[in-house]
């Protein structure tokens, strides 16, 4: 059984930082292609990036490139994702996904493309 589970969120002032972790369990971890999604209250679901293997795309959503840098540490089945000059627009709940794949590809902004989901970790952005 695939279980997601999401850490770090947390209350912030906007300019601050934090920095998210996602464990996957019950999978070959360094098999899948992961992203990470958010949602705020009466939005719709966000794509904001999707890592693979080695070597292989990274693909950021406009809104965070630059200041959001995704991860992967294969050999602790974690996937991070490090928020640098958060915004109040940044509040949302963010989650964490896997991809029935070893690859990234142009949409990974659709949340279809992901199989498995964590419960989400809450983020703040006070101004």
């Amino acid at each position: 059984q695939v279980q997601v589970v999401e850490s770090g969120g947390g209350l912030v002032q906007a300019g601050g930082s934090l920095r998210l972790s996602c464990t996957a369990s019950g999978l070959t971890f360094a098999d899948y292609a992961m992203g990470w999604f958010r949602q705020a209250p009466g939005k719709e679901r966000e794509g904001l990036s999707c890592i693979s293997r080695p070597g292989a795309p990274i693909y950021y959503t406009e809104s965070v490139r630059g200041r959001f840098t995704i991860s992967k540490d294969n050999a602790k089945n974690t996937l991070y994702l490090q928020m640098n000059s958060l915004k109040p627009e940044d509040t949302a709940m963010y989650y964490c996904a896997v991809r029935p794949s070893t690859v990234c590809t142009a949409n990974y902004y659709y949340s279809e493309a992901y199989r498995y989901w964590g419960q989400g970790t809450q983020v703040t952005v006070s101004s």
